[in-house]
């Protein structure tokens, strides 16, 4: 497992019956997990010092109830990168830590590379890869069927004080905008995807990951470089193997490219614990 352990504005504190117990820069939050299913709690103080919890309802969803004065929303550093942070609907704050494993492997694919990289960022967020991606110095297109994400990913790159690196923001349905790019024959370097379990573009339509990645994984293949430096697919969809995604990558681009896969897991250490925990998987080609 890759373990994201370079943080120091994060970090779990403990984790017990379905929750995590996280500090994000000087805000305490408890948030829910379907991972952690064990009861032990190890370090029972720290839980009586929250700012603010995320209950899920019976109903389906949720809200947030705060315990202590905090801030609307605030910003945390990963090593030279920053971005901004908010409780938002459905548990989530606006980024995701675990996934610094690949900002560090991305970092230093495109530092490393003899030519300048032009990245694809698909299903991009509030735009975590595009802030690394081009804090390494590569141009990047970013693509997000919400507008609301792409606003925040602007911010995020401006805080980072990177807004004047070559950052191309799309809000559109990723399938729509991939054929596009194809009829226009523009090609990238790198491609990365972090695909939701379920979702809806900007016209309202379905997207379901069992069902369209590899059709995705196929079209993407088509605006490739002659010679890309990395493919990468990460995913939080419940019952998929990291392999599934190495074996959608090999089918889709063994036969052309000359390079290595891999994939596994991503997760979080806990603090003073030899706990991890797990997040999500990843799967990798690279030159």
């Amino acid at each position: 497992m890759n373990v994201a352990n370079n943080w120091k504005d994060y970090e779990i504190l403990d984790m017990a019956n379905g929750e995590k117990l996280e500090r994000w820069g000087n805000v305490i939050l408890v948030r829910p997990d379907p991972q952690i299913i064990w009861k032990q709690k190890s370090f029972p103080e720290k839980w009586k010092s929250v700012n603010a919890s995320y209950h899920r309802s019976k109903e389906g969803g949720g809200s947030w109830q705060y315990q202590k004065k905090m801030p609307e929303s605030w910003k945390i550093n990963y090593k030279d990168l920053t971005f901004r942070i908010k409780p938002m609907g459905f548990k989530h704050t606006g980024l995701f830590p675990e996934q610094a494993v690949n900002w560090d492997w991305m970092i230093e694919k495109i530092k490393n590379s003899k030519k300048e990289i032009k990245v694809l960022n698909l299903f991009a967020y509030t735009g975590g890869a595009t802030v690394a991606c081009s804090y390494a110095g590569a141009s990047v297109c970013h693509v997000d069927s919400s507008k609301g994400m792409v606003t925040w990913a602007k911010e995020n790159l401006q805080a980072s004080r990177l807004e004047n690196r070559p950052v191309r923001f799309i809000v559109d349905d990723v399938f729509k905008f991939v054929n596009r790019e194809i009829k226009r024959q523009n090609t990238y370097d790198a491609i990365i995807m972090d695909p939701p379990s379920y979702g809806r573009g900007t016209n309202g339509e379905v997207w379901k990951f069992e069902e369209n990645i590899t059709d995705l994984v196929e079209l993407c293949s088509k605006v490739l470089s002659n010679k890309p430096l990395f493919f990468l697919i990460n995913s939080y969809t419940t019952g998929i193997s990291s392999t599934v995604l190495e074996n959608i990558l090999r089918l889709n681009l063994e036969r052309k490219y000359k390079g290595k896969l891999s994939s596994g897991e991503i997760g979080l250490p806990m603090t003073n614990s030899s706990l991890i925990l797990p997040c999500g998987i990843y799967g990798r080609w690279e030159n």
